[in-house]
């Protein structure tokens, strides 16, 4: 089985790009593949052709997967053992300049792979050109995005699992608080807060198995694919995909170098990650609102009005809503880049990394600040409980009530909506009409009827699996401090 994704360290800060000046010549990169041509790109063009400014952030994975392609190419007799050794040094020593913040890149070098080729060549002479032997750029960025993006799923799903923990630690303080439930913007149901927030960990633990799922998916090795068609030298692709503790190796070249699907599947993971961020965000923005007043946030997450001193805005969530189409978009264009690809590798492909990138970015920058953000949420309980005394929202409970004593649901519903009607006609709330004016109404009605527009009673006989009543909250609850606890 697949190994469980570990996070990578925090990224850091960009370093600074050198742009590509004035009329320089391309010389390594020419010397990668310039052979057919009699003169360098336009300058333009190279800009436009130049990747490192984003790619550069798999530097690590890009080592990784060159060392252990060293050690194949060596243990395969391809390469001296000796040259070998000196490439794994010299790969070992540029990556300790790069996590140093001591290594300059270039975009006249187009891309990570040639930055750090060029920098081997410079320390090690001319055995830093075998490494390139048997693999192309194409499955070697292939290879770099699996072993990137395994690791980055491995950070949302940790980042997830933190932020349900929060929601957890929050529902188990109110299994009794009693608030409306809301079914087309309008209050329609009593509920308890911890059966509402319960409902997000459900939603994140879906979001946690489609993207361990992903991982699952994209662990496996397309190195080894060359360009398109493989290679006529003998490598030994199980070594390379043991060394990086993939799952098995891809059983088609073509299908390895041209492959995104995993990317499409992790893109549309986080989006559906934002989707269910942007539901509560819509929530607690009402909730925080005067018109509401049930919750309040920590001053650390929102901010201020430039004019109006006495404002506090719930920015987190209102930022989380907008990001969420930022992160719809790069979906789309992920999937419009790949629409038209025919087989194999296409350079329009270049474009397939930024917006998993950014999104990526996006997701894991929200769920850190959403996770002490929940933590900061002070309830008002008293204003959520009178919001939720509308003795409307138990008119679901009279017309069950009804069904347990013999009337079919179709006429309790019937029923109890023409009460709700009389009470609107007359201006008298459900819990003051009289028995003798229910029973006008409603025939089968008794004493117990006067007695159901309490919401808390109204949620306690919600007690069925699944349900809102105060008891299943704390089961639900002790269900998921269980699983946290594994």
């Amino acid at each position: 089985s697949a190994p469980h994704p570990k996070p990578p360290p925090s990224l850091k800060p960009a370093q600074h790009l050198h742009p590509l000046p004035p009329q320089e010549k391309l010389t390594f990169a020419m010397s990668m593949w310039g052979g057919r041509f009699s003169a360098t790109p336009n300058d333009l063009v190279a800009m436009m052709s130049q990747s490192v400014s984003y790619d550069k952030r798999m530097y690590a994975h890009d080592i990784r997967a060159s060392i252990a392609h060293a050690d194949m190419l060596a243990a395969q007799e391809i390469i001296p053992r000796k040259d070998a050794d000196e490439i794994i040094a010299g790969l070992t020593a540029i990556k300790a300049d790069i996590d140093a913040g001591n290594f300059e890149w270039s975009a006249k070098l187009e891309d990570l792979h040639m930055n750090i080729e060029s920098r081997l060549t410079e320390r090690i002479g001319a055995a830093g050109g075998r490494l390139h032997s048997a693999r192309s750029r194409n499955d070697q960025v292939a290879t770099d995005m699996r072993l990137f993006f395994r690791d980055e799923c491995g950070m949302v799903v940790e980042l997830l699992r933190t932020l349900q923990k929060a929601l957890v630690e929050l529902a188990a303080e109110h299994t009794d608080t009693v608030l409306p439930g809301f079914t087309h913007l309008q209050h329609a149901q009593p509920i308890v807060l911890a059966h509402y927030l319960l409902a997000y960990v459900e939603m994140f633990d879906r979001d946690i198995g489609r993207v361990e799922d992903c991982a699952k998916r994209m662990n496996f090795l397309p190195l080894g694919s060359g360009a398109m068609a493989g290679t006529t030298l003998p490598i030994d692709r199980e070594r390379v995909c043991a060394a990086l503790e993939f799952s098995g190796v891809m059983r088609n070249s073509m299908d390895g170098v041209s492959d995104r699907d995993f990317m499409c599947e992790l893109l549309f993971s986080v989006a559906m990650i934002m989707m269910h961020l942007s539901r509560i965000s819509e929530d607690f923005i009402f909730w925080i609102s005067q018109e509401a007043g049930w919750i309040e946030l920590g001053d650390t997450f929102c901010t201020g009005s430039s004019l109006m001193p006495q404002k506090k805005n719930p920015d987190v969530c209102e930022l989380t809503r907008g990001k969420t189409g930022r992160v719809y978009g790069g979906l789309v264009t992920l999937l419009t880049v790949m629409k038209g690809m025919p087989l194999c590798y296409n350079r329009d492909m270049q474009e397939d990394k930024e917006p998993v990138f950014d999104a990526l970015d996006t997701v894991k920058t929200l769920l850190q600040v959403w996770t002490p953000m929940v933590k900061s949420v002070q309830v008002n309980k008293e204003r959520m409980r009178a919001a939720a005394a509308d003795p409307a929202l138990m008119a679901t409970d009279l017309a069950e009530w009804l069904v347990k004593n013999g009337v079919p649901f179709r006429t309790a519903h019937h029923r109890v909506g023409s009460l709700v009607g009389f009470s609107k006609e007359k201006g008298i709330p459900l819990d003051k009409i009289t028995l003798e004016q229910m029973i006008e109404i409603i025939p089968e009605a008794n004493e117990e009827c006067l007695e159901l527009w309490v919401p808390e009673k109204s949620v306690a006989m919600r007690d069925t699996t699944g349900g809102t009543a105060p008891n299943q909250a704390r089961i639900q609850v002790a269900f998921w401090q269980s699983k946290f606890a594994e």
